[in-house]
């Protein structure tokens, strides 16, 4: 059982512990004998095997703290965690070790490392020195007990630079197993490089500022037109401890290429100057303008002198756009749109003149379609991910990030396992530790791949990291300050760098793109949606006289609904494009006619009005009002069944639009009326009254004529009477009568909104 244990790895033991363990041997005897005795078949007092975790499972050990995550000479290694039993028995005289070695070469064998579960007898180094170990009398189950393990450095055998791997252990007896034994371990890292390496790796981290949509395509109709939010969920990530504040606090100390969406800094802006935020079927202040000023503040002092690159307004997603958008009219010219407006934003709200010459998949996919969609908008890199542009040629390094590949376009492909090691939640200390040490060695392994090679490293992590993730990437980058095996590089100088000659240049086949991810994207439909809702914006668009009042906010509302955020939120996804082209018909039914009952003419001409309303606070033009009966007997002035006039109201007014009709016969005639834009697109809904042309018998025309007849003669008795009067006048020296004035003319009231009155009778 001597030999047993230290096949198990336990380190060369003294003379004491060599009698103890004799003394487990000797003690542990009968268990043995009893294990190897076999019950007989069907005995009914079986026991249920146990469930808890045995042997070198039964502790859970978690690293929390590895200080320093890259020691140098002179330094003291700290190591902190926690062990928890999960047995079903205390573990007694357990002992904490630190294990560290052998070297490993490589990239593989670090990934290989990080594979293993449980202890290995032969794989797993010796423990150091008793003198660095932790005793624990007692570890009863289901307890966690804290532990720190202090080293000296050069106490750890570190001979030559490279990765080396550590483990912490946690060794014990119980009742069942009272010989020592292995009973947890956990595997990390230890990166040593004591001294700066001849050539460097150039390092080049992305550090993401994007968001999901929180503003509505919904303005107040205040002259600043208050922008109404969604919720207020935005504020909560830019407060002290949120995570798009971590990422500026964190990130103002890092050497970190700034990539931005500028929908994110409009959103802030807008909040800072005052916004308003659904409640129900109203709206409330928003009330954190100061948090959202705070956080623009503090960007804009820390990329004055840093490289920030600008994605297209939103994030729009660039393989949605490929695989289902591209053949929806009008989708590619979205894109290019929100480049321009994107590139605009981030140079007038952080006073830096950005990049735009950059598109981002998501997780660097690609693929043909992709390539031609970003190229496109304007973009000549685009950043893929080695894992999707895998090598094929057997390379024993990882090369260099950009790949020409054709057309002017340059590749900036990421390093996948740097670019995913802290995708993963790094709530728990025992996961940062990990991931930060995992990064380490990774980078490390990498420079020391091709020595002679100094090559361009690109890591591009998940486009929206936690506070948490955030502060493990911190933490590694801050463990590189040394600039011992890399040294940082922006993303433009990267993309800049000379090109390895045998690195894959062919960009992956459409059938290569990963099944997940396409699962995820934008449906056909939603491209669609914002066809239709364009269009409804074309044609309102025609008719404002304040047109930019409602171009930005449902632009950026349609830019919004491409965005990369949607994916995995399908019906978010669809609520929103709704709400936004509900809201569009919502300001343009504000302009309408209004209803209108059946009216008669009376006589063989007429004028009918018919009463166009605008509710908005903008004036409307370049509108027209066409009438057309179904009926020959109404006809308007120009002889034709149908009749158009230009229809110009103020905002908050009515017009009231008339038109002169001709009847040739009595009886009923349909009118439509329906409004249509200047280019006879039509607006609106339309809408049908009756008109009634009442009979027009003889005896009412002799009727008519003799009290025609009547009025002439009254008006030749008047005249001579008067000349008479003026004649007798002047005999008697007297002057004429003063000229009467006219009557004035009648004021209009202001239009009614109302219907018409049944039965209106238009009399002329």
């Amino acid at each position: 059982m001597a030999q047993a244990a230290d096949i198990q790895g336990m380190r060369p033991s003294p003379a004491s512990r060599w009698l103890r363990r004799t003394v487990s041997v000797v003690l542990g005897a009968p268990l043995l004998a009893g294990l190897l005795a076999v019950p007989a078949t069907g005995s009914a007092g079986a026991a249920e095997p146990a469930k808890a975790p045995t042997g070198s499972r039964t502790v859970d050990v978690s690293l929390d703290t590895l200080s320093p995550a890259a020691p140098v000479e002179g330094d003291t290694l700290t190591v902190s965690g926690t062990l928890t039993n999960k047995g079903k028995e205390t573990i007694d005289d357990a002992e904490v070790d630190l294990r560290v070695g052998p070297r490993l070469s490589g990239r593989g064998e670090v990934d290989d490392a990080a594979k293993r579960k449980g202890y290995t007898p032969g794989a797993d180094p010796a423990p150091i020195d008793d003198k660095y170990t932790v005793k624990i009398p007692k570890l009863a189950k289901g307890i966690s007990q804290n532990f720190t393990l202090t080293v000296p450095v050069d106490k750890l055998d570190l001979d030559a630079s490279g990765v080396y791997q550590l483990g912490v252990s946690v060794s014990g007896r119980t009742a069942a197993t009272p010989y020592e034994q292995v009973l947890g371990i956990e595997r990390s890292y230890l990166p040593w490089q004591p001294e700066k390496s001849d050539k460097r790796t150039k390092l080049t981290f992305l550090w993401p500022l994007i968001a999901s949509p929180h503003v509505t395509a919904e303005t107040r109709s205040d002259e600043q037109q208050t922008p109404v939010f969604a919720d207020d969920k935005l504020a909560e990530e830019l407060a002290p401890g949120g995570r798009l504040q971590q990422m500026v606090a964190l990130g103002s100390r890092l050497p970190v290429t700034w990539v931005v969406d500028p929908d994110l800094l409009a959103s802030v802006a807008a909040m800072a100057g005052g916004y308003e935020v659904k409640s129900g079927d109203t709206t409330v202040p928003g009330k954190n303008r100061a948090v959202a000023g705070q956080w623009i503040t503090a960007l804009q002092k820390v990329v004055e002198d840093g490289k920030v690159i600008a994605l297209p307004f939103a994030d729009p997603d660039l393989a949605s756009i490929a695989h289902r958008g591209k053949k929806v009219s009008g989708t590619l010219s979205h894109l290019q749109n929100a480049s321009t407006v994107g590139a605009t934003t981030v140079e007038t709200i952080l006073h830096v003149k950005p990049s735009t010459d950059f598109a981002w998949p998501v997780n660097g996919a690609v693929d043909p379609g992709i390539v031609d969609v970003a190229t496109s908008a304007g973009a000549h890199h685009v950043i893929a991910r080695s894992d999707s542009f895998p090598e094929t040629g057997g390379l024993p390094y990882t090369p260099t990030a950009a790949r020409p590949i054709g057309g002017g376009t340059t590749a900036v492909v990421a390093d996948s396992r740097l670019s995913a090691v802290f995708d993963r939640s790094m709530l728990r200390a025992g996961a940062s530790t990990l991931a930060v040490q995992n990064f380490l060695a990774q980078t490390l392994a990498l420079n020391e791949q091709a020595p002679d090679k100094e090559r361009s490293i690109v890591v591009a992590p998940q486009r929206m990291p936690t506070a948490a993730q955030a502060q493990s990437m911190a933490r590694a980058l801050e463990a590189l300050s040394g600039d011992r095996w890399t040294q940082p590089q922006d993303l433009v100088a990267a993309a800049e760098a000379k090109p390895d000659p045998l690195a894959t240049t062919k960009v992956p086949r459409a059938s290569a793109y990963p099944k997940k991810l396409r699962s995820q994207e934008l449906p056909t439909q939603a491209f669609q949606d914002i066809r239709t809702t364009q269009g409804s914006i074309d044609s309102f668009e025609t008719i404002l006289t304040l047109p930019e009042r409602v171009v930005t906010p449902f632009g950026n509302a349609v830019n919004r609904s491409m965005s990369t955020s949607w994916r995995g939120r399908s019906q978010e996804a669809q609520t929103y494009r709704d709400d936004v082209l509900k809201h569009l018909k919502d300001l343009t039914g504000e302009v309408q006619l209004i209803a209108k009952s059946d009216v008669t003419l009376s006589g063989r001409s007429a004028t009918i009005p018919v009463t166009v309303q605008n509710k908005l606070v903008q004036g409307v033009d370049r509108l027209v009002l066409r009438l057309k009966s179904d009926n020959i007997r109404l006809k308007f002035n120009d002889g034709g069944t149908m009749a158009e006039l230009p229809v110009r109201i103020g905002g908050g007014h009515s017009q009231s639009v008339k038109f002169d009709t001709a009847t040739s016969a009595n009886g009923r005639a349909q009118v439509t009326a329906r409004l249509f834009t200047e280019d006879g697109t039509p607006y609106g809904e339309e809408m049908t009254f009756t008109v009634k042309v009442s009979e027009v018998t003889p005896t009412v025309l002799l009727v008519i004529a003799g009290g025609l007849l009547l009025l002439v003669l009254a008006g030749v008795r008047m005249y001579s009477h008067r000349k008479r009067a003026v004649a007798s006048d002047t005999a008697n020296g007297d002057g004429g009568e003063p000229e009467q004035p006219s009557d004035p003319t009648p004021d209009t009231g202001p239009e009614s909104g109302a219907p018409s009155g049944t039965g209106e009778k238009v009399d002329r």
